[in-house]
């Protein structure tokens, strides 16, 4: 005995209702937004004294985070792993995930991690925990190249996102984007200010160690180098180096970490391989003909730079020569950190000096198992006494896939100096 017709349809119509919204909810499920946070269950490991050698290779680009963790970034995800001398990457110590906007960039400054993503969102991170220290709305980034498959340029040369200190050393996180920039306080995610800038016309360059915003206006005439108050957001100063071309690039130097807190730039117009060298401080930059040259790097007070195998330390503000040393060949400076300037040799040695002197910290090479020393070096980054180099393969070109261009499934090396 069935049920009559009327009934039949309305049993009918409403298993449909309910089929669509299940259906309905597992969508909703699947592409609403959201996040996942899964805390550290563990104890914030102590800080390590590695032999200085290589530790180990990594599959992807690791950001030392106060000299305890190691973070990373994915497409969706920012996450770390311990110990900070581990020979490979492990278990999450902690992860945190967003959909379905995507990671454009990660920094550090102590034990807060600062992730920003695709939508404007920034997402600080306690190091020790994983848990949300704060969220805050930011401008909306630029579009950015997707990175390779070791993410190096989302965690070592994060764009439009940039760390600085006010004179009485509060941290300022600063975020350039397409239309907007903004400043907020690292501690808890407070907006300081907030400016609209012309689209397609400025150029985000960093943050200098006194607390400014460095960029390139070319909006309204002949490139101009502008230095914004972080703190502020007020233009502080207004400057084009004398005999400047209209266009002009600028390129930090002696930064803390990727762009930020920078004590020096070189700026080139049209045409100018060499540029010349400033620093920059209170007021307007000034000539340091020391760090004239494109391969000059500054570490401390001292210029760094190697020709025709011969490598010389310079006074930044003089160009005076203050030791040479034509023992180490023809070299590579592939990262600079406080203390120590890294280089690669033709074999590739790694070699860490002192800037101050020359003087040898550590020489060995950058070889791990039978991997060999056969590739050339990509993206370098260099904190807290580590240095981590991408190997790239020796005929491989900026259009290779990841496969091509990496020399292997972990191609990052990470070693203590």
């Amino acid at each position: 005995m069935g049920f009559p017709t009327g009934r039949r349809r309305v049993v009918t119509a409403l298993a449909a209702v309910l089929a669509v919204g299940a259906v309905a909810a597992v969508v909703y499920r699947v592409l609403a937004p959201a996040e996942v946070s899964t805390v550290a269950r563990g104890a914030y490991p102590p800080a390590a004294t590695p032999e200085v050698g290589v530790i180990g290779r990594l599959p992807v680009a690791p950001l030392i985070v106060d000299g305890r963790l190691r973070v990373y970034a994915g497409t969706r995800q920012v996450y770390a792993d311990q110990p900070i001398d581990g020979k490979h990457r492990v278990t999450p110590f902690w992860s945190y995930r967003r959909w379905p906007a995507k990671l454009v960039g990660v920094l550090a400054s102590g034990a807060t991690v600062v992730s920003r993503w695709s939508d404007g969102t920034l997402v600080a991170l306690d190091a020790r925990t994983g848990r949300v220290a704060w969220r805050a709305d930011g401008p909306e980034p630029e579009p950015v190249p997707k990175p390779r498959r070791t993410f190096a340029s989302t965690v070592w040369d994060q764009a439009g996102l940039h760390v600085t200190r006010t004179a009485d050393g509060r941290a300022v996180l600063v975020a350039a984007g397409r239309r907007q920039m903004g400043g907020f306080a690292l501690a808890d995610g407070r907006q300081l200010w907030r400016a609209d800038v012309p689209a397609g016309c400025r150029t985000d360059v960093g943050t200098t160690a006194a607390g400014e915003l460095i960029a390139v206006d070319g909006c309204a005439g002949p490139a101009t180098v502008e230095f914004r108050d972080a703190a502020t957001g007020a233009v502080r100063t207004r400057w084009r180096p004398s005999g400047g071309a209209n266009e002009l690039v600028v390129t930090p130097v002696g930064c803390v970490d990727g762009h930020s807190e920078c004590r020096g730039l070189r700026t080139a117009g049209p045409g100018d391989d060499a540029g010349r060298g400033w620093l920059v401080g209170a007021g307007e930059p000034v000539a340091a003909p020391g760090l004239d040259g494109p391969d000059a790097e500054l570490a401390g007070e001292r210029a760094v730079g190697s020709t025709a195998g011969v490598l010389t330390g310079r006074s930044a503000r003089t160009g005076e020569e203050l030791w040479r040393r034509a023992d180490l060949g023809p070299v590579r400076i592939i990262a600079v950190q406080p203390g120590r300037v890294h280089l690669l040799t033709e074999r590739n040695d790694l070699v860490t000096l002192d800037p101050s002197t020359g003087a040898k910290r550590s020489r060995f090479a950058m070889d791990i198992g039978r991997d060999g020393v056969g590739w050339v070096p990509g993206r370098a980054y260099a904190a807290d006494g580590y240095l981590a180099v991408e190997r790239v393969r020796e005929q491989a070109t900026p259009d290779s896939d990841d496969q091509a261009y990496f020399l292997m499934s972990e191609p990052v090396l990470l070693a203590a100096t």
